[in-house]
């Protein structure tokens, strides 16, 4: 019986091997680097249990034939996303990517660094273990979320559709990732536009502590793909050579044009969800079943068996992979840490704008002030053109969202769009917010401008995982060296008597995280300007427009030009108080300040345009000259931004002030359906006017 055992698994071997056309050399390299995860893994486990490594991190020793086996399928320009146990995919990604021994060698450096926060590692050691990335070669990067990598991953492989690159995604995740909300829109997503993405859900059998048989009621994660009509097959996640051939067929299915698949590896992680996981939920007896088949031990008896492999052949590998790692570990001890300098650089992509580009938009500005015979158009009418503009100045620039094609989304902005840039420069999605706003990160980090459209900002929470901490993160996290240049466009604010679920104003959310720009215009001049800006711009940009401006017409030039992000606009000179705002609120600010004029006081009024950047020496030169402040905003008094703004003027301009601040917000309720509770809620003329007497009285 033995010897039947051993030819049926010489012949099963020899059928892997000869059905991927695999060479000698191969199959060393992939026992290389399923010895050198190991022995990565192994040392920082090490390195945790002697209090040497800080911080999390998540081993994927037991884990190594599904990163090898998969990465092995793929050619050296396809790409992948990584999850926070993510070593393995990292380690076989550059290693792949590396040409020479060397290249080999100063990617295991860096990777070694990089866990242990040095300044010598892939991201400068901001990134740490759950977030390295090599942008540059393929590698968008590991997520401390679980789940978040996935929408990233369609939207890198949207890309790939829109360019006709012919390269693939592999998105890699954990089981207990496939009962995220992320998993379900991306996957539907994915299948309804036949994407190059193959998914890839490492079943180690536990989320965590939960076994997946209480987190799902079907025996397998890949029995899922079937409700997206996309293949899912189940495959032995401890075996490389099945791992590779089955992900290899996959790969060719999606550079075909034949869509994404899903395949599910069942594997095993040897040590805990983390360093403190005592693995109470586990056996010893199921732990050996398992180490039982181990990855290295398994690949090199299938190498052994079709003569593939030497003992001498195998030792060679062990003592070349601890020489590796004790090179890596050199180095990264006499790597040093990160210069305190480096605290705050990386978090936004450079400026391109200089002093002559601001002092030419103030001219600008001016002329569309004086000229009367200028144009006027909408709101609206602004928004088109510049997206329109914008499209044809640069083939990167794409629409996406709910209803942005034949409707034109917002208020009809984009209508017309469609007709002439088709539906893959327009592109409506389901109602996936999270979807929409992990596809625009991933479309930005593969190469293109995203302009993804969120139908009300009171939806926006629904993306913050994916824009805030995927988006806005991840140029930071990576050590600077990538970019996400996309733009999300939506509207806010009250005074359509729609109620709380869309009327809010929620823009002090997302000037909260760093990493990620504000935009609030209130004219159609301010709205053209600033959002072609945006769409130029290398940083994740939320574009705030107001529900009740589209309508409202102003002058706007003929012709190309942009707006400075971060340079406020007086729209109204004065003398005796500063009245700081923005949006819709410009408006009745300007409107107050017309009112309060004929009593003898002159406002001036300061429209931030953006709040991120914020024009910080515009507001303190203002109240120097006053001697008064009065801050107005539509959002909830209670952290509202305008508080942000009242901050800086304390610490920057509070020897100016004859008295003290006042501000008019939204009071703290939800907003009311019923009209005049509506405008109870929200700031007015009348409220206006009422605190700038109260400040000057």
């Amino acid at each position: 019986m033995a010897k039947k055992k051993n030819v049926s698994t010489i012949e099963r071997v020899s059928a892997l091997i000869e059905e991927q056309a695999l060479t000698k050399e191969d199959l060393m390299g992939y026992l290389r680097q399923t010895i050198e995860i190991r022995a990565f893994e192994n040392n920082i486990s090490n390195l945790l249990g002697r209090a040497v490594l800080k911080g999390a991190s998540h081993l994927y020793a037991g884990e190594e034939a599904v990163a090898v086996g998969a990465i092995g399928a793929l050619r050296d320009d396809d790409l992948i996303t990584s999850t926070h146990r993510g070593h393995g995919h990292g380690h076989a990604h550059g290693d792949n990517a590396a040409k020479s021994v060397d290249d080999k060698q100063v990617h295991f450096n860096k990777m070694m660094a990089e866990v242990l926060g040095k300044s010598g590692g892939y991201c400068k050691g901001k990134g740490g273990s759950m977030h390295i990335a090599d942008v540059e070669h393929g590698n968008l990067g590991a997520t401390g979320i679980v789940g978040g990598n996935i929408p990233v991953a369609v939207g890198a492989a949207l890309v790939q559709k829109l360019m006709g690159t012919k390269k693939v995604v592999l998105c890699f995740f954990g089981d207990g990732a496939c009962n995220t909300g992320n998993f379900h829109e991306a996957l539907n997503m994915a299948s309804i536009w036949k994407l190059p993405v193959v998914f890839i859900v490492e079943n180690n059998m536990y989320a965590m502590s939960v076994p997946w048989r209480n987190s799902s009621v079907l025996p397998n994660a890949a029995d899922r793909g079937c409700a997206y009509h996309i293949p899912g097959e189940v495959v032995d996640g401890m075996s490389v050579l099945e791992v590779r051939g089955v992900v290899a067929k996959a790969v060719e299915r999606a550079r075909n044009g034949e869509g994404p698949s899903l395949v599910e590896a069942k594997t095993y992680r040897y040590y805990g969800h983390s360093h403190s996981d005592p693995r109470a939920y586990r056996t010893k007896e199921e732990e050996k079943k398992w180490k039982d088949r181990d990855p290295i031990n398994m690949l090199k008896e299938n190498m052994k068996s079709v003569g593939m492999l030497s003992d001498e052949d195998f030792d060679g590998l062990n003592k070349a992979a601890k020489a590796k790692l004790k090179t890596a570990m050199d180095y990264s001890e006499q790597s040093p840490p990160p210069d305190p300098s480096e605290l705050k650089t990386d978090v936004f992509a450079p400026f391109h704008f200089t002093v002559k580009d601001i002092e030419a938009e103030a001219n600008l500005r001016e002329k569309v002030r004086s000229d009367e015979g200028m144009r006027e158009i909408s709101y609206a009418e602004a928004i088109q053109e510049a997206l329109q503009e914008e499209m044809v100045r640069d083939g990167r620039v794409f629409l996406m969202g709910e209803d942005v094609g034949l409707y034109g989304g917002a208020y009809g902005a984009s209508r017309g769009l469609f007709k002439e840039f088709g539906e893959w420069r327009i592109i409506d999605t389901p109602i996936s917010e999270a979807a929409i706003g992990g596809a625009a990160v991933g479309a930005a980090m593969a190469g293109m401008r995203p302009v993804a459209e969120i139908m009300y900002v009171d939806f926006t929470p629904l993306i913050m995982d994916q824009v805030a901490n995927q988006g806005a993160k991840n140029r930071y996290m990576f050590g600077g060296k990538t970019s996400v240049p996309m733009v999300i466009r939506t509207e806010g604010g009250a005074g359509r008597a729609i109620a709380a679920h869309h009327s809010q104003s929620l823009e002090s959310l997302w000037t909260h995280f760093p990493g990620i720009f504000v935009v609030m215009p209130a004219t159609p001049y301010d709205v053209k300007g600033l959002l072609k800006t945006a769409i130029r711009d290398d940083n994740p940009i939320m574009f705030i427009e107001h529900k009740m401006l589209y309508k409202t017409k102003g002058r706007v030039p003929e012709g190309d030009y942009t707006i400075p992000l971060g340079v406020a606009d007086i729209k109204r000179a004065g003398k005796d108080i500063t009245l700081v705002t923005y949006s819709r609120q410009v408006l009745n600010a300007l409107e107050a300040a017309k009112i309060l004029s004929g009593e003898g006081i002159d406002v001036e009024v300061v429209d931030l345009r953006s709040l991120k950047p914020l024009d910080t020496e515009a507001i303190v030169k203002s109240v120097q000259k006053t001697g008064h402040f009065v801050g107005v905003t539509e959002a909830y008094e209670n952290t509202s931004f305008i508080n942000e703004v009242m901050a800086v003027v304390n610490d920057q301009a509070f020897d100016y002030l004859d008295a003290p601040m006042v501000r008019v917000a939204a009071s703290n309720v939800p907003v009311p359906r019923a009209e005049i509770l509506e405008d109870l809620a929200i700031p007015n003329v009348q409220r206006i006017v009422a605190a700038c007497r109260k400040v000057v009285s």
